[in-house]
């Protein structure tokens, strides 16, 4: 399948943008001393709310690696395929 130059630069880019929030939202959460009690001096393990948060941020962050991992993979694949389009061409 192939994608276009700007279906292959927007998953990039949400690929990146995606990277940049979830690690953002992975540090507020791990500074938050509500969700990580045990990080603040208490020895009880973190909250529920923490887990199902850290779940979500890494199983976004994955995705996000992914859909821009597949974006660059499309962009390096239109800039081999257009050399040899030219060639063919002369």
């Amino acid at each position: 399948m192939r994608l276009s130059r700007r279906a292959s630069w927007f998953l990039t880019a949400f690929g990146v943008w995606s990277v940049w929030i979830w690690v953002t939202f992975f540090k507020n959460l791990w500074a938050d001393g509500e969700g990580l009690a045990f990080v603040h001096g208490d020895h009880s393990r973190p909250t529920a709310y923490f887990w199902i948060h850290a779940t979500l941020a890494l199983t976004s962050l994955i995705l996000g690696v992914i859909v821009g991992w597949i974006g660059l993979r499309a962009l390096r694949g239109a800039r081999a395929e257009q050399p040899a389009q030219e060639a063919q061409e002369a």
